[in-house]
């Protein structure tokens, strides 16, 4: 009887740590799901933001020093709504040089993001939009339609001196407007820019060196009318330099300078500044569906006495875990100062509007 109790005991052991072990491995498999699905996310999302990557107990810790607010609440977003909230934290850190893992292995051709973020405020940061614009006081335009076509995309990303990450990239667009006031939506203005951009990070700096070349149309129907006297053939290469610094909140700041060569008509002045704030908001509405953005973007051209271009820009950015590479905006937008529309850069306009925008 001593002996069958004995049996029975050592059985009862034996069953025991075969269900410890087949927990342990299972928690163990739930943790590699979780951390191949947050590696895989995170690299298609935030290249280059993001350092190493491990799990433990179902806690996800990444090392985030270049990570904004914004990005981090993203990426709890997208581990929640896969995972499941409350089955996964995500804690970020700082650097652990014991983790070996990388996210990003440099170099890399063709990058899902590129590392300069669009200047949401920038009257031609190339991008595919349509708005709705009314002018203030105009002697030609009262009601129009702004379109734009283009983006910017990385093409090769590698790693540079100084623990920075260097890419080389491309950006083209078309820029046109349109009078909603005509019969046919006459063309007015058509602006064609194709570029070359060279962009350095560390940290939460961001450079991007870049040149381009930009030339303006008029519309065909636009000229039938006879509205304009003489038509400008506004041509020219640009060189210019812009720096971007994250501010913790949500908050961006950027400003530089730029010069034009190979100017036509040749009288152009060449020098010009831009600096500018963003805001995209840390939290999120309606269940991470709506994010607040705002943007405010100040130029002076040395053409036109150093005077100010205001451009400033607000709404919502609407949201998906499974497209967080496109930022789907509702702006409404404020402008004042030298129109950034070529043919008529001589002339002063103000306008508000309403569009949507689609950023990558």
């Amino acid at each position: 009887m001593h002996g069958q109790s004995e049996r029975v005991l050592r059985l009862f052991i034996a069953m025991a740590c075969l269900v410890s072990l087949q927990a342990g491995e299972a928690a163990q498999s739930n943790d590699e799901f979780i951390r191949g699905y947050a590696t895989a996310v995170i690299a298609e999302h935030f290249p280059s933001a993001v350092g190493n990557i491990r799990v433990q107990d179902g806690t996800v810790y990444i090392e985030g020093a270049r990570l904004t607010e914004t990005e981090k609440s993203d990426i709890r977003k997208m581990l929640f709504d896969v995972v499941g909230a409350g089955k996964v934290d995500v804690i970020f850190e700082q650097a652990v040089p014991t983790v070996a893992r990388v996210v990003e292995e440099l170099p890399m051709f063709l990058p899902t993001l590129p590392l300069f973020h669009p200047l949401l405020a920038d009257p031609r940061w190339p991008h595919f939009s349509i708005s709705y614009q009314r002018y203030v006081d105009d002697d030609l335009l009262r009601n129009v339609a702004d379109t734009s076509f283009g983006e910017s995309f990385s093409i090769y990303r590698f790693q540079g001196p100084w623990e920075t990450i260097m890419e080389i990239g491309i950006q083209a667009g078309v820029f046109a407007i349109f009078d909603l006031d005509a019969e046919s939506f006459d063309l007015i203005n058509a602006d064609y820019l194709v570029g070359i951009p060279i962009t350095v990070q560390k940290g939460d700096f961001t450079n991007m060196l870049r040149i381009f070349h930009q030339s303006s149309h008029l519309g065909d129907e636009f000229l039938l009318r006879g509205d304009s006297t003489e038509r400008i053939n506004l041509s020219y290469e640009s060189l210019d330099n812009l720096l971007s610094y994250d501010l913790p909140g949500g908050l961006r700041l950027y400003g530089g300078a730029g010069y034009l060569f190979r100017r036509f008509p040749s009288d152009l002045e060449p020098w010009s500044t831009q600096i500018g704030l963003e805001y995209r908001s840390p939290k999120t509405w309606l269940g991470g569906a709506l994010r607040p953005v705002g943007a405010l973007d100040l130029q002076n051209h040395q053409e036109s006495d150093w005077n100010t271009d205001l451009s400033a820009s607000a709404g919502i950015q609407f949201e998906n875990p499974d497209f967080l590479s496109r930022k789907l905006m509702l702006l409404l937008k404020y402008y004042k100062g030298k129109s950034p529309n070529g043919q008529f850069y001589e002339s002063g306009i103000e306008f508000a509007g309403l569009g949507v925008h689609l950023y990558f």
